[in-house]
């Protein structure tokens, strides 16, 4: 099982990383993708990276970080994502969801960004793993807008939310998506019109990839706790029956999607 998106570089993880990896392959994870959302995560995710077996770095600046980036920030990013066992540019997008703690940066911004790191993705040959949050069709414009600048695979969505259409749009273009534990959760989420379900459904088997967004999203039971690397076992068994699949048969397809999709 390989979870593709978590956050251990954040201050959730500062005191205790160490174990979580461990506990994590431990039970089955077979490799973890560490993700940066601006330069200082994304250079702990390199460094981290360089420290574990079969743990991997993307960098990137998420839209949350689109209005305050460093001077020379993408050739820092550059610079970052040209070191060994970095797999992605990520997490990349747009979100116009109005947070407690941040909110929405002005779109134009935003676009900009996003567009210059697509832009380094097409220089480096390296996928894209997408944030959105309510930015949907805007976020589709720009990839159709930037065809050509894509790899095959193109990359991910990040944990998948949105319309029937905006999924339909994403596979149509030849991304992957990824999956987290609000799957488990009942309900819609704020400002969202598809059940998660739904998508998962949806969405063929040979396009699904597992993350956890860990520290966030944790799964039922865990709902309620710090979320783990570990944990995406959980989220695999969940969608597993949802898609009338093993766990062992969507164990090893999404295991293969990931490593296809990154290289690994």
């Amino acid at each position: 099982m390989i979870d593709v998106h978590c956050h251990l570089n954040f201050h959730s993880f500062e005191k205790d990383y160490d174990q979580v990896i461990k506990s994590a392959f431990e039970a089955g994870v077979t490799k973890i993708i560490n993700v940066g959302t601006k330069i200082d995560s994304s250079q702990l995710a390199v460094e981290l990276a360089q420290k574990y077996d079969n743990l991997y770095a993307i960098v990137g600046v998420h839209p949350h970080h689109a209005d305050k980036p460093e001077q020379g920030w993408l050739e820092e990013l550059e610079k970052l994502a040209k070191k060994p066992k970095v797999v992605g540019i990520g997490e990349i997008g747009m979100d116009y969801f109005s947070y407690k703690s941040n909110d929405i940066v002005d779109p134009k911004l935003q676009k900009e960004v996003f567009i210059k790191q697509i832009e380094l993705s097409h220089k480096l040959k390296l996928p894209l793993q997408i944030h959105n949050r309510q930015a949907g069709k805007d976020i589709i414009d720009i990839l159709s807008n930037h065809k050509s600048y894509l790899q095959y695979p193109p990359g991910m969505f990040h944990c998948f939310a949105g319309s029937m259409e905006i999924l339909k749009s994403a596979l149509q273009m030849g991304f992957y998506v990824g999956f987290d534990g609000n799957i488990t959760y009942n309900g819609l989420a704020p400002g969202e019109d598809t059940d998660l379900k739904d998508l998962v459904k949806y969405t063929p088997i040979d396009r699904i990839v597992i993350e956890t967004d860990s520290p966030f999203l944790t799964p039922v039971p865990k709902r309620g706790s710090r979320n783990m690397p570990e944990y995406v076992i959980i989220t695999a068994k969940f969608i597993a029956i949802l898609k009338g699949l093993t766990f062992e048969e969507f164990e090893v397809k999404t295991t293969e999607n990931a490593i296809k999709l990154f290289n690994l």
